[in-house]
């Protein structure tokens, strides 16, 4: 029988450490493929191959499209690009960002899952926010192993504490104890068939190629009162067991919790952009007023004076509105 012989990896903040850790107690002969999604600016230059080259036994390369897997390899997530498999090749997506980021865990989850899910073990390390907790979700529901570093033990705990919360991992464990968790997982037989949630299907293809529309949307989710934070247009809601996920018809991705992240910095540059406006108008009255008040014209002096205050009045409802958000966003975080 084969065994679970794709091992897909989703880490974020504090993720090269853990990963340059894992690829140094990896195994010479670990009878899998490591498929690995850490968040990477756009179009920056990473080292991060060679340094997991370096680090253990594995060779460690940035995926290529069409490339074949190979067991005993790791293959990374390129910048600005979504990591997929599609059989046993490596496809990458010019989709469009899912929770903000490309690459971004919950897409490379979700075609492991489709493709391979009884053969397939995915883990969430250290890392901000929620990304990776839907992926790891529906690559469970489609018979993949599900693991979790302990948030107590990982340097960002957010992206744990989603995961364990959202997807109910087979196993929660320490980063210094998944070494040997992994090679067992690996090493045991694929599960049963399990059928594939039809959804997951057309949203791997949205993250490969970025085609969406309105009416495949219908199909496969209701619409949503709420705007995209990316694109502004309509967002339809999709259920995932008792959570809620949402995805606008350009093909941009939450989960909840990172909606209502994005919904707050955009609310944050509206104000930003409202306090601007208010100052410049003050700062406009103030000088007509002077130039008035120079040329002896009192009470179109006064007028603009008074209209100064009100405006530098309005402004200061908008300073404060700006740090009540910012105190909201900070106590948010405290209680993740």
């Amino acid at each position: 029988m084969p065994n679970r012989d794709i091992l897909a990896i989703g880490t974020s903040a504090g993720g090269f450490d853990a990963l340059r850790f894992l690829a140094r107690e990896f195994k010479p002969d670990l009878p899998a493929s490591v498929l690995a999604v850490i968040h990477l600016p756009s179009h920056s230059h990473s080292a991060l191959d060679s340094i997991l080259t370096q680090a253990g036994p594995l060779p460690a390369s940035f995926a290529q499209d069409g490339q074949m897997l190979e067991r005993s390899r790791i293959y990374l997530a390129p910048p600005a690009h979504h990591l997929l498999i599609e059989g046993d090749k490596i496809r990458l997506g010019t989709g469009p960002r899912e929770n903000n980021s490309r690459p971004a865990i919950d897409p490379l989850f979700r075609s492991v899952g489709v493709c391979c899910g009884p053969r397939a073990v995915g883990v969430v390390l250290t890392g901000m926010l929620g990304d990776g907790s839907s992926g790891l979700w529906a690559l469970k529901q489609c018979g993949g192993l599900t693991v979790v570093q302990d948030p107590n033990d990982a340097a960002f705990s957010e992206m744990p504490t989603s995961a364990i919360e959202r997807a109910k991992p087979d196993h929660v464990v320490s980063l210094v104890g998944m070494p040997a968790l992994l090679d067992g997982l690996v090493r045991h037989p694929a599960g049963p068939p399990v059928p594939v949630p039809p959804t997951l299907r057309y949203e791997i293809e949205v993250a490969a190629t970025g085609k969406s529309s309105m009416s495949d949307m219908d199909r496969i989710a209701r619409r949503s009162i709420l705007a995209c934070p990316d694109c502004h247009g309509v967002m339809w809601e999709i259920d995932e067991g008792e959570l809620i996920r949402y995805r606008c018809h350009v093909g941009h991705a939450y989960t909840a919790d990172l909606m209502g992240v994005a919904i707050e910095d955009n609310l944050r540059r509206a104000l930003g952009s409202a306090l601007w406006a208010l100052e410049e108008r003050a700062a406009l009255a103030e000088k007509l007023y002077r130039q008035a008040a120079e040329a002896g014209r009192s009470a179109l002096a006064a007028s603009w004076q008074r209209k100064a205050r009100e405006f530098e009045d309005e402004a200061n409802v908008i300073r404060e509105s700006i740090q009540r958000t910012e105190e909201i966003a900070a106590q948010s975080v405290r209680v993740i």
